[in-house]
């Protein structure tokens, strides 16, 4: 039918494209039109976005492990630290009981026992 209307009137059948054209993108640009977005939350000055979108669940999860593993970190340090005392005042005892001229294997040990656990120490400070 459509050979019959472009052979005998080939305007018509331009208007008919047209037509039908200019009505599926008013069809199409209806139907978007109608697709609700959830609204976006009002924002303060001063309030940090989330990278994505997160309920609220999501976000008081994610900060409770934060706090978890924070709490944790620091009870790490605080037994790091106290080992730290505890060898150097081994330390200091053995270094007292060596004369000026001999030191032992051990304290040497001690002393890079010691370098190495204040470094971790150092790196657990600084955080994640």
């Amino acid at each position: 039918m459509m050979m019959m209307i472009w052979k005998r009137n080939p305007s018509h059948y331009w208007k008919r494209v047209g037509s039908i054209t200019t009505v599926s993108f008013l069809l199409a640009t209806a139907g978007l039109a109608q697709i609700k977005t959830a609204p976006e939350p009002p924002s303060y000055p001063g309030q940090t976005q989330p990278a994505r979108s997160e309920d609220a669940w999501e976000v008081q999860q994610r900060k409770a492990m934060e706090k978890k593993s924070n709490l944790e970190r620091q009870q790490d340090i605080q037994k790091d630290t106290e080992k730290l005392l505890e060898l150097a005042t081994e330390l200091k005892q053995a270094v007292d009981k060596s004369s000026e001229n001999t030191l032992s294997l051990d304290v040497i040990k001690k002393a890079e026992l010691i370098e190495k656990l204040a470094k971790q120490v150092k790196d657990k400070m600084k955080g994640p």
